[in-house]
């Protein structure tokens, strides 16, 4: 069963993203909002966007029309939880590197990147999980490449992605990796879809995308 605080949370970032004009959000709104359905995104971002209409929002993801609506339902459920069959929820996502030393990945990540290691198994060790902040990595030693370099770059194949939640964020984020001497396989830009990334390369050549809104 959804969670009103974190409803109410999810409402305020979506006005943030909107007030930083943050262009996925826009196909939110034209999805569920019928009054913003004709305009394009730039249209959307333009024009007056307030936190009801950000709730309105939220509900609608949720199956209500509005967000009192949402709110009494919310309440119904929780009036009858017991007799009803909560859906599995999954909290989290942890991506895994296939690398070709533990040690060395972890030292990497936590020298230059400012992971910690949560834990490192084997000896000599084959698995591992580093974290930093809410963004968690398993490590996986394997014998060899698992995709072919040239397909890699080529492709620009991403092993993981890190979104952070503003612009500022992510210019920090730049600048920290920037004097800490990692290799970037691509700078800190603007995208046309509204947001400002970049990529790092790991000793293993794994590319990282580090996200955020471009402001």
């Amino acid at each position: 069963m959804p969670n009103l605080e974190n409803l109410r949370k999810q409402a305020k970032l979506i006005l943030r993203w909107h007030r930083d004009r943050y262009y996925p959000v826009a196909a939110q709104i034209r999805s569920e909002l019928p009054r913003y359905g004709r305009m394009t995104d730039s249209e959307i971002l333009a024009q007056s966007f307030k936190l009801s209409d950000a709730q309105e929002l939220v509900a609608r993801q949720q199956g209500f029309e509005s967000w009192q609506a949402l709110k009494t339902g919310l309440e119904t459920m929780s009036d009858h939880a017991e007799t009803i069959v909560a859906k599995a929820v999954i909290v989290d996502a942890e991506p895994q590197l296939f690398v070709a030393d533990i040690k060395a990945s972890c030292a990497f990540f936590t020298s230059k990147l400012g992971f910690a290691t949560v834990f490192m198994y084997g000896e000599p060790p084959f698995y591992a999980q580093i974290k930093r902040d809410g963004a968690r990595l398993n490590l996986r030693c394997v014998a060899g490449p698992v995709i072919e370099a040239d397909l890699r770059i080529r492709e620009q194949l991403l092993s993981a992605s890190f979104p952070v939640a503003t612009a500022d964020e992510i210019k920090k984020l730049f600048l920290e990796f920037q004097a800490s001497g990692v290799t970037f396989f691509q700078p800190l830009k603007s995208e046309p879809w509204g947001a400002r990334d970049f990529i790092i390369t790991d000793p293993d050549g794994n590319l990282l995308l580090f996200a955020g809104p471009s402001g």
